[in-house]
């Protein structure tokens, strides 16, 4: 019976390891067929001991607010946030400038009725538009997707060979630390992939490709055709600290934004990892000499 229950398992073990192997490969083809080459970046956040600059924080938030928020909103941002230890660290009394400058919704009042105010800290960053139809009116029917959670809703796949996928997994996992920056990649990107398509660009049925009306193009986006005109141009926003006012240091600085945007708690959850990992560490060689200690006596 023992060797039976040994060969099952041995056979699903193998069956398990099959189908990972099938399901790499059919990913690593797919990337192949259509999706877009996009490298890995550098970035503060990354890695087990990944943390958020601040200066490049406030600078993404800078870059948003002048630039995205004309469409894309952040509901699940508050103003509070913009102060709080982890994320960009705005002064206080600023960010209750900043929300002030804004008109909230509020009520009912004793009247019944709704009325405007002055935003507070724990308001949430006003959505540009009051309702989805509006927002796809001024965007030509397009929906300007939220941003909140972007940098995680997007991910980057790499063209690579069916075979270096296994490979891939296994550096992401125990060399770089567990790489969770793919939508992160994925967005600096999209930002700088706008271009003039060229002139010998084929399509996916091997034609000649053409831009549809309200199109733009974009070499990252999946069939490079992209409703959103590009954002960002050289100087477009003023940076106060003497970072060059360059499209590829918008994009950086806005992609990290994001990031926090995402994960607010990276900081404070890589540090707790780091803990528990360090703990579990002491906790297993505690064990063992505990082990060798109770059994030493014991005739093997």
């Amino acid at each position: 019976m023992t060797k039976n229950f040994l060969k099952s398992r041995t056979l699903v073990q193998i069956l398990a390891g099959l189908s990972m192997s099938l399901a790499l490969t059919t990913a690593a083809s797919a990337a192949s067929e259509g999706g877009p080459a996009i490298g890995p970046q550098n970035w503060s956040f990354g890695g087990v001991r990944g943390h958020f600059d601040r200066a490049q924080l406030q600078r993404g938030f800078q870059v948003y607010k002048e630039v995205c928020s004309t469409c894309h909103g952040v509901k699940h941002l508050s103003f509070r946030n913009l102060a709080e230890k982890g994320g960009p660290e705005f002064p206080e009394d600023g960010v209750k400038t900043l929300a002030a400058t804004y008109k909230i919704t509020d009520g009912p009042n004793d009247q019944g009725k709704m009325f405007k105010r002055p935003g507070r800290l724990s308001d949430p960053i006003p959505n540009p538009f009051d309702n989805e139809p509006q927002a796809r009116s001024a965007n030509n029917g397009a929906l300007p997707p939220d941003f909140s959670l972007i940098a995680k809703a997007r991910s980057a796949e790499h063209d690579k060979p069916f075979y270096m996928v296994p490979w891939s997994v296994l550096k992401d996992v125990f060399i770089s630390g567990g790489y969770q920056e793919g939508g992160a990649d994925y967005i600096y990107a999209l930002m700088t992939g706008y271009q003039d398509m060229p002139k010998d660009m084929k399509g996916s049925d091997g034609k000649e490709m053409k831009l549809s009306d309200g199109m733009y193009f974009n070499m990252v986006y999946p069939g490079h055709q992209i409703a959103m005109p590009s954002p960002l141009t050289d100087g477009v926003v003023k940076y106060s600290d003497g970072t060059p006012a360059k499209v590829a240091n918008y994009a950086r600085d806005v992609t990290a934004f994001l990031a926090w945007a995402a994960d607010p708690k990276l900081e404070e959850r890589k540090r707790m990892g780091l803990m528990v990992m360090l703990y579990l560490l002491i906790t297993s060689v505690l064990l063992y000499l505990a082990k060798r200690r109770v059994w030493s006596g014991v005739p093997h």
